[in-house]
């Protein structure tokens, strides 16, 4: 039941206007604040910022 709250699945939809996602989790005690990562969107075939939709 801990595990549903503290780490929910999120997802990180590409800034490249893409609409490529990835599904992770995040802890929500560590990083409160929206989660942005640098990964590969492969439509737009380079590395863009991640970022976390709710």
């Amino acid at each position: 039941m801990a595990r549903n709250e503290l780490r929910p699945v999120i997802k990180l939809r590409s800034t490249a206007g893409t609409g490529y996602t990835y599904v992770t989790r995040r802890n929500r005690r560590s990083d409160p604040d929206r989660m942005t990562l640098r990964k590969y969107d492969p439509v737009a075939g380079r590395h863009v910022a991640f970022r976390e939709e709710r």
